[in-house]
């Protein structure tokens, strides 16, 4: 994983100084927390027709889902940075689509498999966490 550049995308989302001082590991947690909580925020703003803050909180969770895509290591990864590249680009492809449409099962998708990538993410050994 480039921590450098799930830094950088971090920094975009939210300013928080936990940051700095965090492992890889928990950068990623803490973008797709970031992510999980920009849908969370689209999605009420949609029920609101809030129009520009949905798209605002949406086109966060794009840049977000494209960190995290960009910064997969597939030489180290393989297959599983392959997959996860994928799905990441499919979340996005998605999330352009519920922006576009309105869909908030659109929204409901990718934040399901975000809560899943996640999980699994979260439950990894701690050998593999640095």
């Amino acid at each position: 994983m480039n921590a450098l550049s799930a830094i950088k995308q971090y920094q975009q989302v939210s300013a928080s100084s936990s940051v700095m001082g965090a492992s890889p590991h928990r950068l990623v947690q803490m973008l797709m927390e970031g992510a999980l909580e920009r849908i969370a925020i689209a999605r009420e703003s949609m029920a609101r027709n809030e129009i520009a803050l949905k798209g605002q909180s949406i086109s966060h969770a794009i840049q977000i889902v494209g960190g995290l895509q960009g910064s997969l290591n597939e030489e180290a990864g393989g297959e599983i940075s392959e997959n996860l590249s994928n799905l990441y680009d499919y979340m996005i492809r998605r999330l352009l689509f519920a922006n576009l449409n309105n869909d908030e099962s659109a929204l409901e998708e990718v934040s399901g498999l975000m809560i899943e990538i996640k999980m699994g993410w979260d439950s990894m050994p701690d050998d593999y966490k640095h």
